[in-house]
Order: structure tokens, then C-alpha cells, then sequence
């Protein structure tokens, strides 16, 4: 039996974060007499890994992220896993779609704004390559729009900041897809949580999750602390999500559920370039994403982005990896270590000796200097000037370390959801293409924990996705109603917050050699 002392609640939820606060969010649409529980560390929402200074801020959808259209060995181009990306991303988009128009998300505008999302290369060899993508992409309705630029003047047209300075013969090409987004997974966190506490969630900021125990019932107690007072208290939930970022490794393990065993986790941090200054900001306005470097993990391809962020125009360029052993940005140095049980190590180990091209590529991050990390800007922007940017440290990532059969442990770069066998409780590990797919994550959640209801609900979450169960790729007419849907509810068919809807032209004229001049409008 559970401990009589102990706060009865039907759901417990690990964090304030994007998937916590989109899972409490379709559990009280579908659900509005279940008791909610939400317990966070810090003392307010979306502080960690949903923050907008700690993540990228793309609304990942697979149309510039050149790591999911590798080429294989024959010379054609896999866009699986672009397809794949794309089809969830549209399942997010949906719901968002419904939530603004239902009064969910009050304020679109806070949360989500139209940047093109671009692919940038350079060298007749990534040129061809590029191309070939294209074609490939092209005959899928989802990548339809999708347009090919290899004309200098357009180029120049599209992305003057990108143009400015740029004196090398290499010939480059762009992807263009005007139908991206940046996301301030943040502000679209906090609208969530407060439309469910609004509608009775408790909420426990300040508190950290101890300790959880399974009880002869199925259900979970949780031993939860005040980090201000020490004080604790105990609940005790018929289901747990642990949407706790890094942290979530920790949890999950501590558990002691069997679909845990054999998973551990490796941090991986970010840090980007950023700058605010009025003559660069309207001079690009894209998210141009580039191929990764020779043995980086595969989100590391550099990508300079145009933001929106408190309705400021930001301009963001990385990621540069930065290493902590936290899983956490404001967690333990004690976390990776806690992590990695005796028996183990040997196993740990081995997956360390399997990633040397990682490791060599992390040392070598970590070892760049100020003017190295410009170099790199410059390779996209020639005239940058140092004075104009500024670093900042973004959140921790923690790359999911499992079993694979026939191969013992392996790092693995993908989002992915864990279940007990009984669906009491649940979670999130992994970091790419995360936030964006949130929906679709925490749509696999409830179908996997909550099987008896989930046919019930099924209506009610087809009035706010649509094509839920479909791939649109397979029924263009279904993908062209929602997506006309949602670009009108959303808002897409307007300029960005406060931004104009296209790049600047850099005046005839402008001294190309100082941004700062040839920027200014």
C-alpha cells in the first residue's frame, strides 16, 4: 500500500519544461477532472533546456538541417530522416494551430515567429550535393516550395550580411525554404503551464524531486524537497513523467524500472555567438544551416540565425561545444559520475573508445579561443567585427548512452521516449530534434501509458491534430488544409515580430569591409 501520509494525485510531472508543459496540456484537454502535480527545481518555468538563450531556437522540421539528408554510398540522398522530422514537426504545428485558436496559447506572437529556413554551402563538390538534396526533396509535398539558388546577385539579394565582404571564387548554393520558424520554446512553455494551473494544477517551483519508490498499487511516491527550506513532503501519483532534461537520466535510473537498465547519458553543452546591433539584424533574416565538421556529432553543423526573442531581432551563430560534467546548466558536478553505476564502467568505457572522432572534436572545441570562434563566424559572415558579438553559454545536452542489440552500448544522438512496461511512469532523454517534436513525443506517451483510455480520447485529439495517424507526405490535399490552417492561426503569413519579412539589401556603396557600415539602412 502506499504511505497514508502521502498527497493523492493522478499525475505527477518532473520538470517545467516544453514536454512537461505540453504533456499537462493535452492530459487536462482530454482529462479536465485529473489532479496535476508539477514539480521543478528552479524557480520558475522553462528555465533549463526550453529557455530561449539555451537552445537554437529553430523550429525543426528537417527542411535545412543537412545531417538528416546524408548521401549514401550510390550517390542518392536519404531524406528519411528529413520526412520523418518534417511529418512530426506538421503533428506539432497542429496542435499549436488548435491551442491558439481555442484560447490555450493566448499570445502566438510571444512564441513563434516566420524565418526562412535555409542550407548554405560551399565548393562545386557540396554544391552538387545540395542539388541532388534538392531534387530529392522536391517531389515530396512537404518540401514542395523548396527553392535552389546558386546565383551570386540572389544570393547577395537573400542574405546581404552573408554577401558582405565575401570575395572567394568558390561557387555557393542555397536551399531556401521560406516556410520555417523560430521558436521561443520558453514563452511557449509558460503559456502552457499557465493555462493548467489556471485550470488547477499545483504547482511546486523551488522543489526538487529526492527520491520515487514503486508501491504494491502501481503507483509512485515521490519524495520531494523545498531547496529553500529543506522541507519535504510526499506525493504519491498513479502516473510520473520526468520530463526533467538531463536530469532525467537520473531519475529514471533511480526508479529502478527494468526499461531503464543499461541507459546512461553523456553531457554535451553549447555555447553561441549573439549580437543585437540594429545595422546587422535586418541584414539577415534566415536560419542558415551549414554541413558538420569532419568527426562532430551530427546537430553540429554551424548555422547563423535570425531570432526573436522578448520581441527583440537577435542574430545567433554556432554551436561551439562546451563541456561540463553537469546534466544540468544549473545542476551537479557530481551528475555524470552519479550516473555511471560499477557495473557499468567497462561498457562506458568502450562506447568512449568507439566516439574517438567525438572526443577529439570536443578537445578540440574546447581549446578554441575568442578569435578562432570569429574565424569560424567569418566563414559565413566576412566582415564580422569582434566588438559586435558577444559568447553566451547555452544549456546542457545530454546524449543518450543505451543498449543496442548485438552491439552492447552505444551514444545515440535522438530523442527517446522511455516507458515502464505497466505505464506508470515515463520519460524524455536525448536532444535532437527535441522541443519540436514535443507533441508527437508526448502523443506516443499517452498512448503508451494510458492504453485503456486512449481510444476515448482519440476524437478529441483528432479535433486538435487533424492528421493524426496519417502521413501527410501520402495526402497532399489533407497536408495543404492543415497547413493553410495553421499558417493563418499562427499568424506565418505575416512579417516576423517586429522584423521586416525579408533580408536587407546592403546599400550600393557600403564599405563591405565593416559590417557595422555596410549593414546599416
Amino acid at each position: 500500500m502506499s504511505d497514508p501520509k502521502a498527497e493523492k494525485v493522478d499525475v505527477v510531472l518532473v520538470g517545467a519544461g516544453i514536454m512537461s508543459a505540453t504533456l499537462g496540456a493535452l492530459l487536462r484537454l482530454v482529462e479536465s477532472g485529473w489532479s496535476i502535480t508539477l514539480v521543478e527545481r528552479l524557480d520558475g518555468a522553462a528555465a533549463e533546456s526550453s529557455h530561449p538563450w539555451n537552445n537554437a531556437g529553430t523550429g525543426h522540421s528537417g527542411l535545412c538541417e543537412l545531417n538528416y539528408t546524408p548521401e549514401r554510398p550510390d550517390g542518392s540522398i536519404d531524406i528519411s530522416k528529413a520526412v520523418q522530422v518534417n511529418e512530426q514537426f506538421q503533428v506539432t504545428r497542429q496542435f499549436w494551430t488548435y491551442a491558439v485558436q481555442n484560447g490555450v496559447l493566448p499570445d502566438v506572437r510571444s512564441f513563434l515567429n516566420p524565418i526562412p529556413h535555409v542550407s548554405f554551402v560551399h565548393g562545386a563538390t557540396n554544391v552538387d550535393y545540395l542539388k541532388r538534396r534538392h531534387d530529392a526533396l522536391a517531389h515530396n509535398p512537404l518540401f514542395a516550395s523548396m527553392e535552389f539558388i546558386a546565383d551570386g546577385d540572389e544570393f547577395a539579394r537573400r542574405l546581404p550580411l552573408m554577401a558582405s565582404g565575401r570575395r572567394d571564387a568558390d561557387p555557393v548554393a542555397l536551399a531556401w525554404a521560406q516556410n520555417g520558424t523560430d521558436v521561443d520554446f520558453g514563452a511557449l512553455a509558460q503559456q502552457f503551464i499557465g493555462y493548467v494551473a489556471q485550470r488547477g494544477m499545483t504547482t511546486l517551483f523551488g522543489h526538487e524531486v529526492r527520491d520515487l519508490r514503486k508501491e504494491k498499487d502501481g503507483s509512485w511516491t515521490l519524495t520531494i524537497v523545498n531547496r529553500r527550506t529543506e522541507e519535504k513532503r510526499k506525493v504519491n501519483a498513479k502516473f510520473v513523467f520526468v520530463g526533467a532534461g538531463g536530469g532525467a537520466v537520473l531519475l529514471l535510473q533511480k526508479s529502478g524500472i527494468r526499461e531503464a537498465k543499461g541507459f546512461g547519458g553523456f553531457p554535451v553543452g553549447g555555447a553561441f555567438l549573439r549580437s543585437d546591433r540594429p545595422a546587422l539584424t535586418p541584414a539577415h533574416r534566415a536560419k542558415v544551416y551549414s554541413l558538420p565538421q569532419s568527426g562532430a556529432p551530427p546537430m553540429a553543423g554551424a548555422h547563423l540565425d535570425a531570432r526573436v526573442i522578448n520581441g527583440k531581432s537577435w542574430l545567433l551563430f554556432g554551436p561551439f561545444a562546451h563541456w561540463s560534467p553537469k546534466f544540468l546548466k544549473q545542476g551537479k558536478a557530481t551528475d555524470l559520475l552519479m550516473s555511471v553505476k560499477p557495473n557499468d564502467i567497462p561498457s562506458t568505457v568502450k562506447v568512449g573508445l568507439t566516439q574517438r572522432g567525438l572526443v577529439r572534436f570536443l578537445i578540440g572545441q574546447l581549446l578554441l579561443s575568442e578569435s578562432d570562434r570569429m574565424r569560424a563566424l567569418r566563414e559565413f559572415a566576412p566582415s564580422a567585427v569582434d566588438s559586435d558579438w558577444e559568447l553566451n553559454v547555452a544549456g546542457q545536452r545530454v546524449q543518450v548512452i543505451r543498449q543496442a542489440a548485438g552491439k552492447g552500448r552505444m551514444l545515440d544522438f535522438a530523442t527517446t521516449v522511455l516507458s515502464s512496461a505497466d505505464g506508470s511512469i515515463a520519460g524524455l532523454l536525448g536532444a535532437s530534434p527535441g522541443a519540436s517534436t514535443a507533441v508527437p513525443a508526448m502523443l506516443d506517451v499517452m498512448e503508451r501509458c494510458f492504453g485503456e483510455r486512449y481510444a476515448s480520447w482519440l476524437p478529441k485529439l483528432k479535433e486538435m491534430v487533424p492528421s493524426l495517424g496519417t502521413e501527410l507526405a501520402s495526402e497532399p490535399a489533407l497536408f495543404e488544409e492543415v497547413w493553410s490552417w495553421g499558417t493563418t492561426v499562427l499568424k506565418l503569413d505575416k512579417p516576423a515580430n517586429g522584423v521586416p519579412a525579408t533580408g536587407t539589401p546592403i546599400e550600393s556603396g557600403a564599405d563591405t569591409a565593416n559590417p557595422t557600415t555596410a549593414a546599416a539602412v
